[in-house]
């Protein structure tokens, strides 16, 4: 408050002193201090004192609202101002009411020198800037898909800034009055897109987070569940919990320490399963209790030595003692609720033996009850009797250890024992303590005997397992004897994990790899299998059981690794940018070196997706796992950079790609583990070598003690931000080569240059994931699937279609525009599930409506508005031999036969005619006929040439409609039918128009007018009442009769006829008209009358430019407000 009251109270006098109040001196002075920082060296870049005088007060201005919102308590979360900047961005920035806003905060935007001050809008899914200053207005709106790096920096022009770039431009802001909390906000905001691009998962809030116990800040519900959701990563991160674990608070508390004999100052956090605590100063003590093994929580008296003490007691006989804890009771009682809820949940799912549903991925259905001794199913393929399911491949395969060993295996007896007395003085299981020296055996290598069961600990693995009993063996049973793309991938690389090893030269061992890869690709279908996964679960098997080997990959995949083993190695790409990173601050030399020879990003892979198993001797690599699953990732990434140190002066000699690779495989060939007791494996990576001299052994106990001599500094936290910075990259850099790769597939069947293609593509791919946030009318998962290529990845649905059609077609048609866009989406639509991809949309679509001939787009427009169905004509009008036709027509009209010759002769100049029978579709005169002429009455509409189109289109309806009537009599051989009357024909070629006066009329007249002409017979009367149906048939468009997934996109031949037949009864009886079902027309027919007017020839043959179509989509923002868009079609259709 005292800043903001100085602000109010800041008065510059004549003689220009400044006069300030405020609360206490150090305040005005501090504040003082960062006006000068942020506010005063930006003055200069002004010309006149003006200017100056309007900037600085829009800024004092913007920290005066921002200090009342953050300073005033509210009792509601969601409070007034706040709907109020919600409703200002929804109405500035044209967004719909699912685009939810975050946050807002007063800052300035550069455009150049200049500071633009205004107000910066975070919503889910955009960064939104407004800004009215010295009489302009500057509006701004970035997605978050589009952001590719996000920045904070200083320059000497503005001190503090944030960066967010994207493909095109940057966009700096800066004087923010916590910077730190927007650059969080944005970082959390831009994560999301990243998962949204990666996983098409959309932005849903937490339904379930709790209201507020206190009153809160002006904060929307969105900004604290996304703190909430920032907490609870940290905490699973720095504990290792599973996804769903959620934090419930934390307090500052002390630990005793049995083995200390003090207590340790940290924090205390509960969630709905653990109490976990972490001790202040790192690695001094952390601990991990989960809610089941619990027995007894109670209060302890208090004194001033251990005030407010609680102790807490497990199954296997350890007390945990806490002391200085704040507001114990509340504590206490949460404590005792969350392990109400946790005995209920155990008791249930013991006595129903059912499983919990899995963490992350697809629930399961629960597993089959457990069988008495002696009972095994038919068909089983997995039993707790299985070898594999009560030791290691090791233990099962054990062979005796030759006499020369006996040294090691009494070192591996030692390192037995040391590990026997440390779960005395600190614990064994869960419940363990870890502190430093818990890392210090670590480092000093895992028994063999005791590397399963400390792997599972310290992953996080083994609460899992505790709280999912049953899960593998039911999940092994659903999953086995299914073929999927995953198992034909799993049976190929069984024989390929680990073959020099002889646990995986029998079917023992490779059966239970198999159960283990395929159950895990049954759990989570979205990862599946992935190459080095074999390898990394092979060597697990060796160490535990099949069920511990499986919840450990979870770990791995779901976890430690995230992102790792999907289709497309995400999580390793980053980290291996990250591992470039750190190349370039570590080893700035070398890294300048390597990339000119391009080593870093051949090598950082393997290495990373098989954590250095696949190109280091097995038993000195089992030693680097030991270490990764109790420090994660930074063990991995120090461990190459000493590597790299250790090789660096051969490797900056290096001329070349290939002589890096040499250096480096010889390298890792040639560490070793002398303190191994199993049999030595061969290790089938090439031992490569330099003359007859063999190279020095490297011990791999040195290279880890190395490795935390010259980079143990790394920082999970720093690793983790590095992370994000790379994560923006790697996903941007995929999305690219997504377009080049699509883009290459269709170049040669589309006219569009490479450059248009990549930008509708950027448009279709925008239009797609606006979609996935802003609700459509198919899921997210529905229209998008990363197992199909990428030119089918990305899917539309109607709405979408016909906003993009809208947008980019050359078709205008006012209002028939939507009509038109459904009736294309129907006819590329090919297998019917109302999804369009970009090959759908741009090739076969726009493409011909673009760069096609005359012939091409009147085919698709006739194409547009057939009917329904194909039927089989046993004879068509072609087919009919030319004495018969003169014969019959000497009974009729000489004016019809005068018209009919007419067109044989241009249709023999213009078409080779084929006497052959072809599959024809039905375009009635009321319905399919009138349509198409509306249509084309609409595209004309605004043309520089409108008149002498309008008199085309005139002259070739009439002249169809001639030959149609005539068509119909050769086809009766003189038969009487009834027909309709064609001046409800007429009547509905009424084409819909915003103004129908001034020349727009006469164009229209002219079309009804040679409707008119064209009436050869007057129809017999009907029925009373028929007039009226006649007149509702004709007022009803095609959009409402052709029904979804009722067109075709064959190719129509240059000799189809189009004729009535059996099948336009249906529609007529459900219609209530009477359709003139002789009456008919071919497509040569169509084009041949096109051809006789010289402006509809030129019209169709006038090419199209999409660039500016492409331009003008970008700056208009199309909000997807589906039941809009389904309005809008509805009206449509009975406008028409």
């Amino acid at each position: 408050m005292a800043f903001r009251y100085f602000i109010h109270h800041w008065l510059i006098l004549m003689d220009g002193c400044v006069c300030v109040s405020g609360s206490s001196r150090k305040e005005i002075t501090e504040h003082w201090e960062w006006l000068e920082t942020n506010l005063l060296q930006t003055l200069s870049i002004f010309d006149n004192d003006d200017d100056i005088t309007t900037f600085v007060k829009g800024k004092i201005q913007g920290i005066i609202a921002e200090e009342n919102k953050s300073g005033k308590p509210q009792e509601d979360e969601d409070p007034g101002k706040f709907r109020e900047a919600e409703l200002k961005m929804r109405k500035l920035f044209g967004m719909p009411e699912e685009e939810k806003l975050v946050n807002y905060y007063p800052c300035s935007n550069w455009k150049g020198r200049v500071p633009r001050q205004g107000w910066i809008y975070l919503s889910v899914n955009h960064l939104c800037f407004y800004s009215f200053l010295l009489g302009k207005e500057v509006s701004l709106v970035v997605q978050w898909t589009d952001v590719t790096q996000l920045d904070k920096n200083a320059t000497l022009v503005f001190p503090e800034s944030i960066r967010v770039s994207t493909r095109d431009t940057e966009h700096f802001f800066s004087m923010f009055l916590n910077i730190n909390e927007t650059f969080k906000l944005m970082e959390q905001l831009a994560n999301i897109a990243m998962r949204q691009l990666l996983d098409n998962e959309s932005f849903s809030a937490d339904r379930s987070l709790p209201k507020p116990c206190k009153t809160l800040k002006n904060v929307s519900a969105l900004k604290r569940d996304l703190d909430a959701r920032a907490k609870n990563e940290r905490y699973r991160a720095l504990f290792r919990l599973t996804q769903d674990e959620r934090l419930d608070g934390h307090t500052d508390c002390t630990l005793w320490t049995p083995f200390a004999k003090m207590h340790v100052v940290g924090q205390m956090f509960v969630s709905n399963n653990y109490i976990c605590f972490a001790s202040r100063e790192e690695d001094l003590c952390q601990l991990i209790i989960p809610l089941r093994e619990v027995t007894i929580v109670e209060k302890a008296d208090s004194s001033s030595v251990l005030p407010s003490p609680l102790s807490i007691s497990t199954k296997n006989k350890m007390t945990f003692l806490f002391a200085n804890l704040k507001d114990r009771d509340f504590l206490v009682q949460r404590i005792s609720d969350f392990l109400q809820r946790t005995v209920t949940r155990f008791h249930i799912c013991h006595c129903f033996q059912e499983n919990p549903s899995p963490s992350t991925p697809p629930s399961l259905p629960p597993s089959p009850p457990v069988l008495g001794l002696g009972e095994m199913p038919q068909n089983q393929h997995y039993s707790p009797n299985l070898p594999t399911a009560k030791k290691g491949l090791l233990q099962i395969y054990q062979q005796d250890v030759p006499e020369e060993l006996g040294p090691k295996v009494t070192r591996e007896k030692m390192k037995e024992e040391s590990w026997n007395i440390h779960f005395f003085e600190f614990g064994r299981g869960v419940c363990m303590y870890r502190t430093s020296k818990s890392r210090e055996l670590v480092l000093n290598g895992i028994p063999e005997s005791l590397r399963g069961e400390l792997w599972l600990l310290f992953s996080g693995g083994q609460n899992e397992m505790a709280t999912h009993p049953g899960y593998y063996g039911s999940l092994v049973e659903q999953a086995m004897g299914k073929c999927t793309l995953a198992t034909e991938e799993i049976e190929r690389d069984l024989h390929r994990s680990m073959p020099e090893h002889h646990a995986f030269q029998n079917e023992m061992g490779i059966a239970a790899l198999r159960r283990v890869l395929t159950a895990y690709a049954y759990r989570n279908p979205s990862i599946g299998y992935c190459q080095a996964m074999n390898i990394v679960t092979s060597v697990l098997l060796l160490y535990c059981t099949e069920e511990e080997a499986f919840w450990l990959l979870v770990a791995l995949c779901e976890r430690m690794l995230p992102d790792y083993y999907n289709t497309r190695v995400v999580g390793a790409l980053v980290d291996q940018g990250v591992f470039e990173e750190l190349t370039r601050e570590c080893l700035p030399l070398l890294y300048e070196h390597m990339q000119d020879l391009g080593v870093i990003s051949t090598i950082s892979l393997s290495w990373f997706l098989t954590l250095f198993l696949s190109v280091m001797p097995f038993d000195s690599a089992v030693l680097l796992v030991d270490c990764f699953f109790y420090e994660g990732i930074k063990v991995i990434f120090q461990v190459a950079l000493a590597v790299l140190h250790a090789n660096m002066d051969q490797l900056l000699s290096c001329s070349d790609e290939g002589e890096a690779m040499t250096i480096l495989g010889r390298y890792l060939d040639n560490v070793v583990n002398k303190q191994t007791v199993s049999p030595p494996i061969p290790h089938l990576h090439a031992l490569l070598t330099s003359g007859n001299n063999p190279p020095p052994e490297i011990d791999v106990f040195e290279l880890i003690k190395a490795s935390y001599e010259k980079f143990g500094s790394l920082r999970a936290d720093v690793i983790e931000q590095m992370r994000f910075k790379q994560r923006l990259k790697v996903i941007q850099s995929l999305e690219d080569t997504a377009k080049r790769s699509v883009v290459r597939a269709i170049m040669t069947e589309s006219a569009f240059s490479i450059e248009e293609l990549e930008e509708l593509y950027v448009l279709f791919k925008a239009k797609h994931i606006m979609s996935c946030y802003w609700g459509a009318s198919s899921t997210a998962a529905e229209r998008h699937d990363p197992s199909l290529p990428y030119l089918e990845q990305y899917r539309i649905d109607s709405g979408q279609f016909t906003q993009l059609f809208s947008t980019l077609a050359p078709w205008s048609c006012g209002l028939h525009t939507n009509t038109l866009s459904s009736r294309l989406f129907r006819l590329l639509d090919q297998n019917k599930d109302s999804l369009i991809n970009f090959k759908e949309f741009f090739v076969t679509g726009l493409s011909g409506m673009y760069h096609g001939d005359m012939t091409e787009k009147l085919k698709l427009l006739y194409k547009l508005h057939l009917p329904p169905g194909m039927f089989t004509v046993t004879e068509t009008l072609l087919n009919r031999p030319w004495k018969e036709c003169n014969s019959v027509s000497k009974k009729r009209n000489t004016n019809s036969i005068l018209v009919l010759q007419c067109f044989f002769n241009l249709l023999e100049q213009n078409i080779s005619i084929k006497t052959t029978t072809h599959f024809c579709v039905v375009i009635q005169l009321q319905e399919q006929f009138i349509e198409m002429c509306k249509t084309l009455y609409n595209m004309f509409s605004e043309d520089p040439m409108e008149q002498e189109l309008y008199h085309g289109i005139a002259t070739v309806a009439s002249l169809l409609l001639r030959i149609g009537e005539v068509g119909k009599k050769f086809t009766n051989n003189g038969s009487q039918k009834t027909e309709v009357q064609l001046s409800s024909a007429v009547d509905a070629l009424q084409p819909e128009r915003e103004d129908s006066s001034g020349e727009g009329g006469s164009g229209q007249s002219l079309v009804s007018k040679a409707l008119a002409e064209a009436q050869l017979e007057t129809p017999p009367a009907t029925a009373a009442g028929s007039d009226e149906e006649a007149k509702d048939d004709t007022s009803v468009s095609s959009y409402s009769v052709v029904s979804a997934g009722s067109l075709q996109c064959e190719d129509i031949a240059d000799d189809t006829v189009l004729i009535g037949c059996a099948s336009g009864d249906v529609v007529d009886r459900r219609r209530g008209s009477v359709p003139d079902a002789d009456w008919s027309i071919t497509f040569e027919q169509v084009l041949a009358s096109f051809l006789t007017e010289t402006s509809l020839v030129d019209y169709f043959e006038k090419k199209h430019d999409i660039q500016s179509k492409i331009t003008a989509c970008k700056s208009l923002r199309l909000i997807p407000c589906i039941s809009r868009l389904g309005r809008m079609e509805d009206n449509n259709a009975t406008t028409s």
